[in-house]
């Protein structure tokens, strides 16, 4: 363990950040390390409890409770509390193919679980894991794994996000021949396009990729599967294939005056500033600019505050983020007791910008939006809202009611919808003759097997939206299940 009296000697220490209205005028990562003193004194907190909660990653009620991966977290914290930085990544590096995506992004599920947490705040676990894969980095210890035969199987990954990487990282290493194909112009799915710079920024998913590809893996991008290639030849050309193409399907808002000029749904606000950033640092002025603009964003969730983050970096005049749920409590709730993951009040980044900006958290809570009005011309020029309250009926369930007295007018040229995803796009699906259920591609967590032979799917298009840890852990598991399988078949002589 670290130091056995360490949880009752040192207090958590919060990763450091930049001021929040410094980090407003730039696009650089917000968050920064800790120094090596601090995190050792971090790594001291943790107690070596008989069962580690914190890597148990099992779901309670929905919510994920621990480390889906199974980081096998005391003993990393113990050996940076002995300044055994080297031999924390060998441990790190054993249940985690990502820690420089997942120690930057992850919500951290393993700190609700900490056992520590039960009365006092938990290990900085998520910040110790950054820094150790950064150290990685820095000092040259994380070289190309170069496998040393190949078995001459042919595998093909669609999607290269966190599920994709994590199935071709794994199958190089057993020495297949892997194919990534993104129909992006850069590899990384929603690592690159969908979490804004300032939380990931995207020379270090380019880092990653470029070593995924000295690995042996081959990355084919701006590339459609299903109208670029046909999912006839991949199956043709391939031992297997893996679906792993997210649930990237957004839920519209439907409602009159929806085809407002102004209007955007969430994704495509952040992934058309992402592009325009990496491609000409915005010169190319394609992407949707809030400057001077009155912005609302509709859903309360981490995409929602993106959308925040990302307007305030464009000196939007005002920015409002409406929910439709109420504020959550400080404490936990006797419904959500350790070591779930606490649902309590937090300030998250965009918040507190907000917050430094215009001196007001930018979130409303119980809020219902009633009507949108356009002007003339089509462009938006307000929204309409009325607060609700949620209450308990008799037959156990929750549901909204109307405040009478509460309507309001907001002024918005521009707004973004962020309530979510539907699920996976359903074309390719279709072409291979893959099986939807409830809008997921239908397959098992017991062989991530689709009714079409050969082909698997793995990640949020076969769980739904979910976090990052997910993610990689089903690529993870996919992988077993697609190495068993191509191992049995003869090889493919082209």
């Amino acid at each position: 363990m670290g130091k056995p009296t360490g949880f009752m000697e040192y207090k958590r220490e919060k990763g450091k950040e930049v001021a929040p209205l410094k980090r407003v005028n730039n696009w650089k990562e917000y968050s920064a390390k800790l120094t090596d003193e601090s995190l050792q004194k971090q790594g001291a907190r943790c107690m070596d409890c008989g069962t580690p909660f914190c890597h148990m990653g099992i779901e309670v009620r929905g919510a994920t409770s621990g480390c889906p991966i199974n980081n096998l977290i005391p003993e990393w914290n113990d050996l940076v509390y002995k300044g055994k930085w080297k031999e924390a990544l060998e441990r790190l590096q054993l249940t985690n193919n990502f820690p420089e995506f997942t120690g930057r992004v992850c919500p951290a599920p393993c700190e609700g679980s900490c056992t520590l947490a039960i009365s006092d705040p938990a290990v900085s676990i998520k910040n110790i894991e950054r820094t150790i894969i950064d150290k990685g980095f820095e000092n040259g210890w994380i070289v190309p794994r170069i496998p040393i035969s190949r078995t001459g199987k042919k595998i093909a990954i669609i999607g290269s996000g966190p599920a994709g990487l994590a199935s071709a990282d794994d199958l190089n290493q057993a020495g297949h021949s892997v194919t990534v194909f993104e129909r992006a112009d850069r590899a990384g799915g929603l690592l690159m396009y969908g979490i804004p710079n300032m939380k990931l920024e995207k020379d270090i998913v380019e880092r990653r990729i470029q070593l995924l590809q000295q690995e042996g893996i081959d990355f084919v991008l701006n590339t459609e599967v299903g109208e670029d290639i046909t999912a006839d030849h991949l199956k043709e050309q391939y031992d297997a294939v893996i679906l792993c193409i997210g649930a990237q399907k957004q839920r519209v808002l439907h409602m009159e005056g929806n085809e407002s000029k102004g209007i955007h749904l969430a994704m495509d606000y952040l992934t058309t500033t992402t592009k325009s950033l990496l491609d000409s640092n915005f010169k190319d002025d394609q992407f949707i600019n809030t400057k001077g603009k009155d912005v609302i964003v509709i859903g309360g969730g981490d995409t929602g505050a993106d959308c925040v983050a990302t307007a305030l970096r464009q000196k939007c005049r005002s920015v409002v983020q409406f929910g439709k749920h109420p504020q959550l409590p400080l404490t936990r709730a006797e419904d959500n007791q350790w070591p779930t993951d606490p649902t309590i009040f937090k300030l998250e980044y965009a918040y507190e910008e907000a917050d430094a900006k215009f001196g007001k958290d930018p979130r409303e809570y119980l809020i219902q939006t009633k009507k949108i009005i356009a002007d003339a011309n089509g462009n938006l020029k307000e929204l309409h809202t009325i607060q609700m309250e949620k209450i308990l009926g008799e037959d156990g369930f929750y549901f909204f009611k109307e405040v009478p007295g509460t309507e309001k007018i907001w002024p918005a040229q521009f707004v973004f919808i962020a309530i979510g995803f539907e699920g996976a796009e359903t074309t390719l699906a279709d072409q291979l003759g893959v099986r939807i259920t409830n809008k997921k591609i239908a397959a098992s967590s017991k062989d991530y097997l689709t009714n079409v032979e050969g082909v698997f799917t793995a990640g949020d298009a076969r769980r739904g939206q979910s976090l990052i840890v997910w993610a990689i852990k089903e690529g993870q598991e996919v992988a077993k299940r697609v190495n068993e399988y191509v191992s049995k078949k003869p090889v493919i002589v082209s």
